[in-house]
């Protein structure tokens, strides 16, 4: 018999300062991203080097999150997040300063402290609910929140910065984190670290006990080469829809919603049907069809003779790899019991480290075979995810 679980909504209202927590973690990025012109005028540089400086965050994301992984369960899942929203904060007010060496710590501290908030709000909102189904729906809820926040942020976030410009949009980004830092610190206080101190291994003797979960090395695997597939696939988006079709960057732009959606929707809708857990498609088989998906589609892909099939296997490709990505956090939640906010740390890093192989491995196989290289480059990444996926037993 499926576990029933609670509805969306009803999870959501109980759990909405992890969602807000999780929406305004993106904020900031967002906003270097979509002011960088101006804001590299101001640095005094071009729009390559200041944009190049985005580096930096994935660099510390992904350094901070190994290295503070087997910490992140020895605390009150609340005092973690109050401190990962507190860095942001600062971060986002160092930002508004605007000078390059501003923007460089801006970056490094933005990358910190999301590696730092995304598995801590992710476990908390897991350790709210006691039925693993539920537990695993409550951290696909926070991550679909951050994939719509994603989507959604920059034509929120352009009616405030016409009134108040970037900077404006930084600081009130600051203001936000460090109200709800504030907020999380006070609901944290009389609340347990998940690891008792009976419980407490070693910070090395952590790192084993996660290898000791089931499935988790390959889960983790997947995950940092999905991660490497998908947004490798996104930094030549732009250019191919381009080269191909000659579609101007107002059109692109809804290309990239396209994208967005269907993650957003996959993400939503896969992480919901998932925590079912029904007899005949549990999360480890649908964590197969995904990958069998955006195998086929990314292999398509790049050889479309037409647009509406490009459009077509855009979607596709936004779904297939937010059904993945929602099946990995469901099965590390279910299996990583008391040390789930150490799995999704390592999780987190994992992909961070994926995002910089994707774009590197990605050029590189467009610089050496054109587009036919970057589509066997993508397509390679996927199947060695396949074959760690078959090694995740139910």
């Amino acid at each position: 018999m499926p576990t029933e679980i609670p509805g969306d909504w009803w999870m959501a209202r109980r759990l909405w300062p992890f969602l807000l927590a999780s929406a305004v973690s993106l904020i900031p990025f967002t906003v270097f991203g979509m002011y960088l012109v101006p804001i590299a005028g101001v640095a005094g540089g071009s729009v390559a080097e200041v944009g190049g400086l985005r580096g930096l965050g994935g660099l510390a994301a992904l350094v901070a999150g190994f290295s503070l992984a087997p910490l992140i369960d020895r605390m009150a899942r609340e005092l973690v997040a109050a401190g990962g929203l507190a860095l942001l904060g600062v971060s986002a007010a160092l930002g508004a300063v605007g000078n390059v060496f501003a923007l460089a710590a801006f970056c490094l501290l933005i990358g910190a402290s999301t590696s730092i908030l995304a598995p801590s709000i992710g476990a908390a909102a897991a350790d709210r609910f006691k039925s693993p189904a539920a537990a695993g729906r409550a951290a696909t809820l926070v991550s679909a929140t951050t994939s719509a926040m994603a989507m959604l942020a920059a034509p929120v976030l352009a009616v405030p910065g016409m009134l108040w410009g970037w900077r404006g949009n930084l600081l009130a980004a600051a203001v936000v984190s460090l109200g709800l830092s504030a907020a999380f610190f006070w609901r944290g206080r009389g609340r347990k670290a998940p690891l008792r101190t009976g419980q407490r291994v070693s910070y090395l003797a952590t790192y084993r006990e996660l290898a000791r979960i089931p499935g988790a090395l390959p889960l983790l695997v997947v995950a940092m080469l999905r991660t490497a597939a998908f947004m490798g696939y996104l930094a030549y988006l732009a250019a191919f829809y381009d080269e191909k079709f000659d579609l101007a960057p107002g059109w692109f732009a809804l290309v990239w919603s396209l994208s967005g959606a269907s993650f957003f929707l996959g993400n939503l809708l896969a992480g919901r049907y998932i925590a079912l857990e029904r007899p005949w498609i549990g999360p480890e088989k649908m964590l197969m069809v995904g990958l069998a998906v955006a195998l086929t589609s990314v292999s398509a892909f790049y050889f479309s003779p037409s647009l509406p099939l490009t459009l077509l296997l855009t979607a596709l490709m936004g779904a297939s790899h937010a059904t993945v990505a929602a099946c990995v956090t469901t099965l590390l939640v279910r299996r990583s019991g008391d040390l789930r906010g150490s799995a999704l740390s390592v999780n987190a890093a994992g992909m961070s480290l994926g995002t910089f192989l994707g774009a590197a491995l990605g050029g590189l196989g467009l610089g050496l075979g054109g587009y036919p290289g970057t589509a066997l480059t993508f397509a390679s990444i996927t199947l060695i995810a396949v074959g760690f996926a078959l090694r995740v037993r139910r």
